[in-house]
């Protein structure tokens, strides 16, 4: 599967006031009402959840730099103090002991304290842990661990002091960012081991932690791998949602089991987008590791018999011959319609959406001609796998995420439009489009919507259709197309609304 990235930051770092703590003061309890901004005696300001002011554990705290603000300090719940240093006034642990024990917070159950520093060290005083760790990464991680750890390695003090020296000398990292420079016909990304062409999120993936792997000392048994990965400079919630779903691929098929968490890094000196990953081998008694799922892009879906059991359980019967002939119609309908679809794409998009579905309608037809469609929920999971890694673009992931979720609907809906309404629900999880967002969601949402309601497919196609057409007069708030002015955009349909109009339509008139 692909990951799409514009080398472009939205905001720059002047424009968000990343040097400014009183703007980060001011901001952050109005995103988190229970944080409170505390004055210490040395005149620094700390931030403290009030919500945590009768814990019964050890006190977590951080501090990060103001130009680098990792989005950890604020997501993570656990964390009862947190404060932006700069270069010339750095904050003492002694102002996080004060301001907490002047707000009333149990600090005699101990207190860690966590920032980024140029070398790792741990230094221990009398119920006060302090860690320094290279990088937000590695803030970002050693938080996520500490709220993921079993409730007796949280206390006493010591047993955290054991869980973080761990830690420092057995963490590792990398780091993978996209360059403006090409590598043969796609983009460049720059590893750890090396600079490579970018083909897919999953041989990128592999790369990265088979670098970790191997350059990690022997582990041993009885541990479960704390993986933390960040994106760069804010990958969408779907690209992050595919490197989560490579990195538990990756992670169960060698048979190591884990616990990933995940956190967004901005790197003010660069405007490169990519990712970074953190891992780190943790006793089984610190850390009780998640059932990978079986495929993570549909996780929410619960339900996991075995196949057999569904092929009875199945309340939808396939013909081959009758799925084989609306599939390989709806197909042919979009290969046929690629110029077009790569006009339009031309002229409000990036050019290669046409291609994109030419392409994977083209490995639709090929996997579809050794498989037997009447046993379709199997057979799609298989074609998502294959999709995954031959189709690219923010449509291929699109594809891949609602016919996977399908597969699974599929197994227990009662009627078709109910599997497709389910699917469209679980893709909606995955991407913030939604109708009028001029994307290919305005034409599969009144489909599904209305074949679901009336189950009539014409009816549906010809409501999918009027969506298409509306997307012509519509202002672009999702991809490449938003960034282009509005005039260029008008009188043009959304290049993937249409194809998937074309796709629907194809398969429809094989009925």
């Amino acid at each position: 599967m692909s990951l799409v990235v514009s080398q472009t930051l939205p905001y720059t770092p002047s424009e968000l006031r990343l040097s400014d703590t009183k703007h980060w003061n001011r901001l952050l309890p109005l995103i988190r009402p229970s944080v409170k901004e505390k004055i210490a005696h040395s005149g620094h300001s700390i931030l403290v959840d009030t919500a945590l002011a009768k814990s019964k554990g050890v006190l977590i705290s951080a501090i990060g730099h103001v130009d680098n603000f990792p989005s950890g300090l604020l997501n993570d719940s656990h964390i009862a103090a947190f404060g932006a240093e700069s270069e010339v006034a750095p904050i003492p642990a002694s102002d996080l002991v004060s301001v907490l024990k002047d707000s009333g917070f149990p600090i005699e159950n101990g207190l860690v304290v966590i920032r980024p520093a140029p070398r790792p060290d741990l230094r221990v005083s009398e119920g006060l842990v302090e860690v320094d760790v290279e990088g937000d990464l590695k803030v970002d991680h050693i938080l996520s661990l500490l709220g993921a750890a079993e409730a007796e390695t949280k206390r006493p003090i010591n047993r955290v002091k054991e869980l973080l020296e761990h830690f420092v000398q057995s963490v590792t990292t990398t780091n993978s960012t996209f360059l403006q420079e090409k590598t043969g016909c796609g983009p460049s990304v720059n590893h750890a081991v090396e600079v490579a062409e970018f083909n897919s999120a999953k041989k990128a993936i592999d790369k990265d932690l088979g670098y970790i792997l191997r350059s990690m000392s022997k582990i041993g048994t009885n541990v479960v791998y704390s993986v933390h990965f960040s994106d760069i400079n804010g990958l969408s919630r779907l690209e992050s949602n595919i490197l989560a779903h490579e990195i538990s691929e990756y992670l169960s098929n060698k048979s190591l089991p884990s616990y990933i968490t995940q956190s967004t890094l901005l790197d003010s000196r660069s405007p490169g987008r990519g990712w970074a990953i953190s891992l780190c081998p943790v006793p089984e008694t610190c850390l009780t590791a998640r059932p990978a799922p079986t495929n993570t892009l549909a996780a929410s879906i619960s339900h996991t018999p075995t196949t057999n059991s569904r092929e009875d359980n199945s309340k939808i019967y396939f013909s081959d011959s009758q799925v084989r002939k609306i599939i390989v119609a709806g197909c042919e309908s979009v290969i046929k319609d690629e110029p077009i679809i790569t006009e339009y794409d031309t002229i409000v998009g990036d050019g290669d959406c046409g291609y994109t579905l030419r392409d994977g309608a083209k490995q639709v037809l090929s996997f579809i001609g050794t498989s037997d469609l009447s046993a379709l929920p199997s057979t799609l999971s298989a074609l998502v796998d294959d999709l995954e890694v031959n189709m690219g673009g923010t449509s291929g992931a699109l594809y891949c995420i609602f016919l996977s979720s399908l597969a699974q609907e599929l197994w227990t809906a009662p009627t078709f439009p109910e599997a497709l309404n389910g699917a469209l629900e679980h893709l909606l999880r995955y991407t913030r489009a939604r109708l009028g967002d001029r994307t290919l969601l305005d034409c599969l949402i009144p489909f599904v919507e209305t074949f679901k309601k009336t189950n009539d497919q014409r009816l549906a196609l010809g409501v999918a259709e009027k969506g298409v057409e509306s997307t012509k007069k519509l202002e672009a708030k999702m991809g490449r197309s938003s960034y282009l002015d509005e005039a260029t955009t008008m009188g043009v349909p959304d290049p993937g609304a249409y194809g998937l109009f074309r796709l629907l339509e194809g398969m429809i008139s094989a009925e």
